[in-house]
Formats: C-alpha cells, structure tokens, sequence
C-alpha cells in the first residue's frame, strides 16, 4: 500500500514545490488537473481521492483545495456533483458586470472580449458575480452573447438600497443601478423599516435561474432625502472604508501630540527655515510646506512633506487600514480620511507655529528651471506661516497690502517662489507639458446642508505656484528610485491607444487640423495643436475631443512614463496623509537612504491595481453624491429655461452642460423631433435622416428642465424654442471619452485629474 502511494504521489511533477511550501504535501494543482485530463470524463470525488490515493487525515485539506480551484476556474461540478476539467468545457471565467436596464456583460479573465448576458441570463448572477460561463451566439447587434453556467464567487453580500411594498411583497431596489434585480425581503425580517426608507439589506440566498435573491433587513439608514444621507449611501454602495478598526484608533491615540526630542535622532534640523504652507480655505491637513532663495543665477527650493512613514509602520494595524482606504475621499462638506484625526490633522499636519517630522525634497534649480541636483533627508520643521491660495496671490498682486504687511517676515520669499514659479512655467512649455483648459466647479451650501449656487473655481497663480512646486518634488523622488533601482509605484499616464488615435485624426481631418507625432504622438505635439486651436470659436469641442483620446493615469511599478505632464518617469511624493502610493514612496527613499531596500505587504503589482481601484472608488463615490446633491438643486429650477453647451453625444440622446448652473442634464433622443437620429461615435454626432439636423458635441442649445429623478439621479431636458446651431468656445464639463465608462475624476491637474477636492480648493500634483 505505501508503496503504491509512494509511486503515485512522487509522479506529481510539482512535488517538490509543495514539500518545500507544506510540512504535509498534497498532490499539486497541476498533477490533479493532468489526472482529470487523462482519466478524459468528469469522475466523483471518491474515485478522485482513490486515484490519487488521498488518506482519511487528509481529506479535509484536499477538498480545501479543490474549493479554491473551483473559485479560481479551473474545475467544476457539474449537475452531477461530478468534477470537470474547465478547459475540457469550453468555459470561460469572468465578472459580470450589469447595466441598469437588465441585461449585462462578461468581463473574461483572460483579456479576451467581453461578452453579452441577456436579461435572461443576468436574473442568475448579481453586478460583480464571478462566474463560469458558455459562449453562445450572437445578439441582433452582432455581439457575441453567453450564458451562465456557474456562479463561482458571490460579490454581493449586504446591499444598500430602497424598501418598497406591492400586493404585500416587500423588496429592496438596489441604489447601484448594475444591480437591476430586485431582492426580496424575507418574510418578518424587514428590521422595522417603513417604505421608501434607505436600508441595509443582507442577501440570504443568491439568484439562481429560477429564483430571485432573498435578504433581510439589518440597518435602518432613514428617509432618502434625510441631511447627509446621500453620502451614506454612497459610503455603503461603493463599500468605502468608513470606520476604524480598534485596533487602528487604539494606536492612533496611543501617540504623543507633539514631537518628542528622541525623534530627532537621524534628522537634519530645518527648522529655522521659513517654511510656509499654501492650501485651500477650508483645508484642515496640511501635508506640504515650501520655501525658495535665489542660488547664484538659479534658486534652492525645499519641499518638506509630512512624515507618515514614522508614524504608519509597514504591517501595523493603522497601514492595514491605510492599504485598505487607499485614499482620503473629500465628499462635499465631510472627509473620509485615509488616517485617523489624531494624525491626519494633528501630529501629521505640518500645522503653524508647532515642529514636525518631515521628508525633505532640496532642490537646485537652474535659471531655466532645470533640477539640477536634488536631495531627500529625514528632517524636524516649523511652519512659519499656515497661507491660504488667496492670501498669496493677494499678496503678489498688492505688495503694500493688509497680508503683505501681515506676513511681512515671509513676503521675500513668496516673491522667490513667484520668481521660481515663472521658471518652471518656461520649463514646463518646453517639454511640451499639455494644458487642457477645464472648469472646475464648488458647491456652496446653506445652512440646511443643500446647495445655494455652484461656482467656478477660479485657479489663481498661487495654486499653480504651488502644483509646479510639487510636481518637480514628484519627479525628483521618482527619479531618485529609478537611479537607485528600487521598486516604487511610478504615476503612469500612457499616450492615446492606436484606435483612439486614428479617431481624433480622422476627426480633425473634418476641420483641416492634424495632430504629428506620427504613430507615436508625445505630449508636445498635442500642446502645440492645443496653441494653434485656442482662438477659434470651435476650441472647446476639439480640447474635449483630444482630452477624451487619452488613457486615464494608474499606478504601477513599471515605468511607463507620464504622457500629460512630459515627464520620462514620474510618482507621487507629496500627499502621504491622503494617498497610500505616496507612503510607498517614503519608505523606499527612506529604504535607499538607509542602503536597504522596502518590500511591502503585498507585490508592488497588486499594491498598483490596488491603489489605482480606491481612486476609482473615491472618484465614483463622490460623482454620486455631487449629482444627488445637483439633482436635488435643480428641483428648484423644473420648467426653467436655460442656455447650455452639448458636453456628450450618446446613441440615446444628448448631454447638454448649463452655462451659469454647471449642471448637467440628457435631451433623449425622443426629443430631439420627428425624425429618425443616428448617432455618429466618429463625428461625435447626432444627425437626422430626413431633416438633416445634426446636433454635436459643443454645440449650443436652449433647453428646459422638465424632469428631475432623485432616485436615479437624473435629470431631463427638452429643448426650447430655435436652438442656435452654432459652435462656441468651451465645451462644458469632460464626460466619459478616453476616461473610460465614467466621467474623468475631478479636482484635478488639467493634463491627468489627481487632486483634493474643490471643496478644499485643491492642490493639483498630478
């Protein structure tokens, strides 16, 4: 008997492996697979276990492995209960991705395209569902279609939507709109939740193909149009991070409010320098403080950056915590911080008048703003100064005046950062660096928490002062990295794919316009086609059309560059209160600094895909609340007429952006006249057949607000009257172009969208 074991088991081609890895090996994934494969018809898991001679002490590990191989795609059972070789299937494995009007896709692991699920198919998975899957034939559109075979892994466990009753039927309507199914409320587990209220629903049973989901109430959040309700609904909807763990709070507190003298061991001193911090007025974390003096014919700038890293060690409950939120999400009016108070406000604030531990960026810059020389050292500061962006430009612009006198100790010095600052703007247009002009937008509020107006955020010289302070910090610590070969995640921002390329040339080719570059366009040859187009009357639908031909900024240890800004490699330094990727980066400086080298908790790769995820996550978040929060202002406007530009063309209607509002509303297509419409991708356009209308991205209309949906947050227009058909300057808001199914994150610099919020006037460091 061990003898017949010993041969069948040490023919895993893999047993080494798994004898290095477990003190007790089991056959490999791989060997099982080849003896599925060779026994060649799907087997019973007893038959199993007796060919690869598995004991009775091992059993429970062995179906532990084949679990995670059922989760991972590689086998199945089939109605049987017998186990199949995937591949022997002609299965695929992917995510489903819904869409709010019930049918949906399947995102393939493999890369491959995606494929349609009809509604159907989609009653037997949920929005995010990982499934193994058929693939059919085609729909009427000519997509390739498939059907579920298998639900391997359930995204959807507690739900956040709205209780409704019919005939004595309860149900929960999803507030995520992929989710079109409607689950059922168990009978007696309404938790006492009235209809119409927002709840928290946990799902009892999954939907299966001829049932749908069923799930009891836990939490009550209130009535839908309750103060502050939209961000708990986008909260629990996007599965934010919002509370923090006790153990991360326990050690959070556990901190000394001031710096202790025992931390200045290894540290050079700046703390005479005058250090000053610029942010916006309601800014509460302060995590970047400058200062510039001329050297000879160029200048020194020092950018000194909160020191997380010795706060936040790698491993401990507060960077578990941080990994997981990935980011701080500045909501309008709240802040889901990335850390806690007592260090996001607090010991890692560079606030006035108090020291602080800091990294430091030293610069030489030459006269032509060249970095010349940079150095990074562990350093203790005193802020001299907490300024606001309009202080110092005030301050810029009235030499003589109340805040020039004010901070009259540090009025010398703002002026060399102005002198810096004009510079690096001569630097920045040589490498070509693009700068798309876009409007930014602020909410202010009454004092019953709902929108009074939105206004335009008006970027004054001192926000951009500062943005090309920390961009040239953001470049020195990637290049840094890179000369010391250690890994980091790089800002990656690539070029324009070559189908999107060819798009944006075949439509300036229509307005005698051509992008060079050849097949391989750079940053410059967009800025400069940008210059040539800016006086023309039609400048804002072609920004927008070339915005939207280039990818969205990720995460990712390999460098690929950063196309919007011209820089070879590029990361982010300057923001580790709010952003984890710019913690990374500390502690690998801090690694190189020390002659070590930083490995994280998990691969740099999966800390990229991460990363570049809660971004996402924040940025869709927050898109919810601001259009809740727009849609429930406009419930004010309903049969108001207003002026707009067509800031989107979709095959269902068109977009249109309100001038002195800054909202956005859909003209269905139904509304467009009694024609048949097609829409152009291409031209960006909506044409009709018999009349020749055409309706295109920039164009102007007048429209009227006739519906708004606070539950699906929409809003409708029609237009009014003779719509003026001519094409002006500014093309509203960005929509959804290269930026991929939603619009691009805000607040953010012009050429990549990374940033605070608007709220807090943000910093835009790329």
């Amino acid at each position: 008997m061990t003898k017949k074991k010993k041969n069948i088991r040490e023919l895993d081609p893999f047993l080494e492996r798994e004898r290095e890895q477990y003190e007790h090996p089991l056959p490999s994934r791989e060997y099982i697979l080849q003896v599925l494969a060779e026994k060649g018809v799907p087997i019973e898991q007893d038959e199993l276990c007796s060919l690869l001679q598995i004991e009775h002490h091992e059993e429970e590990l062995f179906l532990r492995r084949l679990r995670a191989m059922e989760r991972d795609g590689q086998i199945m059972r089939n109605r049987k209960r017998a186990i199949c070789v995937v591949d022997k299937l002609d299965l695929i494995k992917g995510k489903v991705q819904g869409h709010p009007d019930g049918f949906g896709f399947l995102i393939p692991d493999d890369g491959s395209p995606d494929l349609v699920l009809s509604a159907k198919e989609m009653h037997k998975a949920l929005h995010g569902d990982t499934v193994m899957a058929r693939v059919g034939g085609e729909d009427r559109r000519g997509r390739r279609e498939a059907s579920i075979v298998e639900v391997l892994e359930c995204a959807n466990t507690r739900v956040v939507g709205r209780l409704y009753e019919e005939h004595g039927i309860q149900f929960v309507v999803a507030e995520n709109r992929r989710i079109s199914q409607d689950i059922l409320v168990a009978p007696g587990a309404s938790g006492g939740a009235k209809t119409g209220q927002v709840v928290i629903l946990e799902i009892l049973q999954q939907p299966s193909k001829h049932a749908q989901p069923i799930g009891r109430i836990v939490e009550v959040l209130g009535n839908y149009a309750d103060p502050g309700m939209e961000i708990e609904i986008a909260l629990r909807k996007h599965d934010l991070p919002n509370e923090f763990p006790h153990e991360a709070k326990k050690q959070a507190e556990a901190f000394s409010p001031e710096v202790k003298p025992s931390d200045y061991a290894g540290r050079e001193s700046v703390v005479k320098l005058p250090l000053v911090t610029i942010d916006g007025e309601t800014a509460r974390d302060f995590d970047d403080a400058v200062y510039c003096e001329p050297n000879g014919k160029g200048f020194r700038l020092v950018v000194a950056i909160a020191d997380v890293s010795s706060y936040v060690q790698s491993g401990d409950a507060l960077d578990k915590e941080a990994i997981n939120r990935g980011n701080s999400v500045y909501f309008p009016r709240r802040v889901i911080p990335m850390l806690p108070e007592e260090l996001s406000n607090g010991l890692c604030s560079l606030n006035p008048n108090v020291e602080r531990l800091c990294m430091v960026c030293d610069m030489q810059i030459s006269a032509s703003g060249d970095i010349l020389q940079h150095r990074f050292y562990p350093s203790v500061m005193f802020s001299h100064a907490r300024l606001t962006y309009t202080q110092v430009a005030d301050m810029l612009a009235n030499p003589q005046g109340e805040n020039a006198q004010k901070y009259a100790e540090v009025l010398p010095h703002i002026n060399n950062l102005y002198k810096l600052f004009q510079t690096l703007l001569q630097a920045r247009e040589k490498r070509g660096a693009i700068d798309f002009e876009t409007v930014e937008t602020q909410m202010i509020f009454n004092d019953q928490g709902k929108i009074e107006k939105i206004v335009p955020v008006i970027r004054n010289d001192a926000h951009k002062l500062i943005e090309e302070c920390m961009l040239a910090a953001n470049v020195c610590a990637a290049a840094f990295l890179k000369e010391h070969n250690h890994p980091v995640l790089y800002r990656i921002h690539e070029g324009p794919t070559p189908e999107k390329l060819e798009a944006v040339r075949e439509f300036l080719k229509e307005f005698g316009l051509q992008l060079g570059g050849g097949d391989d366009p750079q940053a410059a040859d967009y800025s400069k086609l940008l210059k040539q187009i800016k006086s023309r009357p039609d400048a804002g639908l072609l920004q927008t059309v070339m915005l939207r031909s280039l990818r969205q900024a990720v995460y990712a240890p390999e460098n690929a560059g950063h196309f919007g800004l011209g820089y070879e490699a590029y990361t982010h330094f300057t923001s580790p209160i709010r952003r984890y990727p710019d913690l990374l980066v500390h502690r690998a400086i801090k690694a190189v600094l020390q002659g070590k080298q930083y490995k994280p908790q998990l691969k740099w790769a999966e800390l990229g895909v991460h990363c570049s995820m809660t971004e996402r996550r924040a940025d869709d978040a927050t898109r919810d609340v601001e259009a809740w929060l727009k849609c429930f202002y406009m419930r004010d406007h309903l049969g108001s007429v207003f002026e707009g530009t067509i800031s989107s063309v979709t095959g269902f209607g068109l977009f249109v952006a309100l001038d002195d509002l800054y909202v956005e509303g859909l003209v269905h297509v139904s509304e467009l006249g009694a024609d048949y419409f097609h829409f152009d991708p291409a031209k960006h356009m909506m044409l009709g057949e018999r009349t020749g209308k055409r309706y295109r991205l920039g164009d102007r209309v007048r429209v009227k607000v006739v519906r708004v949906d606070m539950e699906s947050t929409k809003i409708d227009f029609v237009l009014e009257g003779e719509t003026a058909k001519v094409v002006v300057e500014g093309a509203g808001p960005i929509d959804v172009g290269a930026w991929g199914a939603a619009p691009p994150p805000k607040k953010a610099h012009k050429s990549e969208k990374a940033g605070k919020s608007t709220g807090k006037a943000g910093k835009h460091h790329g």
